[in-house]
């Protein structure tokens, strides 16, 4: 648990990327009423979702919607605010090998497909539900090859779902043709092109149709504090929207000098639907109900999860 200060003042031990709706966050010019944060920089905050999984190291930390999900069918102590700080789209995600005779996504059943780290990565949840209902893809005709282990080591995977050789990178195995696709990795080699053509505005169009804007992560807080500071998740809800606000108002002032890949995506989307950082359930209801039922059809969780029982109560009608 964090070093709590005295006279009640939480000073709580989170790990949070930096953005520019979390910057106000960071440098404190957002403060929390009822606590304080303490923030660790970690070098990737991969590696502070596995500490959070396995061993319960922050009191906050950012974390991938479907590690969350995986983790409180396992029984994690940790809960989710409908805060999501982090979101992208897929199409890109998946490539292939031109010399592998994969021609469309459905050349992908009867093969080996590899996945980046493990099967219950957010990225990959996501691609594989655009590969099984935007394009007709058989998931369960697939050998799903893994490149690392789960965050959630008690989580068994399906039998079509196997790990790596030992001693072989992913990397390689695509870029010969041995492994014919992937997602999730990243090959500088002439023969890899993504799977999907023109998969930036393939995602922006699966918007403009369908309302698709996948969810990646959520912030999670230790179940202990949730109960012992009842004002605790709808003050976090709170610091996270009004962090948010100057940094949409730059986004929609062009008010970015130079805008990063997730700037323009979020930009892009504006244009679209407007915020593009929705918080709550209720915005994001679609999304929320389609990442449970990804996961479901996935082997990731056993069975259906209804989404109040994700998040505290206290946050069950905020929006921002």
């Amino acid at each position: 648990m964090g070093d709590y200060a005295v006279m009640d003042r939480l000073r709580l031990k989170t790990a949070l990327v930096t953005r520019g709706h979390t910057q106000a966050l960071k440098d404190g010019t957002v403060a929390p009423r009822t606590f304080e944060f303490d923030f660790e920089e970690v070098p990737s905050i991969i590696q502070a979702f596995r500490r959070m999984v396995r061993g319960l190291e922050f009191d906050v930390s950012e974390m991938a919607i479907t590690t969350y999900i995986c983790a409180k069918a396992h029984g994690a102590r940790f809960t989710a605010i409908p805060v999501f700080p982090m979101r992208a789209f897929h199409h890109g995600a998946i490539v292939c090998n031109t010399r592998s005779g994969i021609r469309s996504p459905t050349d992908l059943e009867g093969r080996r497909v590899g996945v980046n780290r493990g099967y219950t990565v957010t990225t990959g949840v996501w691609a594989r539900a655009i590969l099984q209902h935007q394009y007709g893809v058989d998931l369960t005709h697939i050998t799903w090859v893994l490149s690392g282990d789960e965050h959630v080591a008690e989580w068994k995977p399906p039998s079509n779902v196997v790990p790596i050789e030992a001693g072989q990178k992913m990397e390689d195995l695509v870029a010969s043709g041995e492994i014919p696709a992937a997602i999730g990795v990243q090959i500088e080699s002439p023969d890899v092109k993504p799977l999907i053509s023109n998969a930036r505005e393939a995602g922006f169009e699966a918007l403009r149709a369908r309302g698709h804007y996948p969810i990646n992560h959520t912030v999670v807080v230790k179940d202990e504090l949730l109960a012992a500071h009842p004002d605790l998740a709808p003050d976090l809800f709170h610091a996270f929207a009004e962090a948010k606000r100057p940094y949409l108002q730059r986004l929609a002032d062009g008010g970015i000098p130079q805008p990063s890949k997730d700037d323009e995506v979020f930009k892009r989307v504006m244009e679209i639907t407007g915020d593009p950082l929705p918080y709550g359930i209720e915005p994001n209801r679609r999304m929320l109900k389609a990442v449970v039922h990804h996961a479901l059809e996935q082997g990731i969780i056993s069975r259906a999860v209804a989404l109040e029982d994700l998040f505290p109560p206290s946050t069950h009608a905020l929006t921002a």
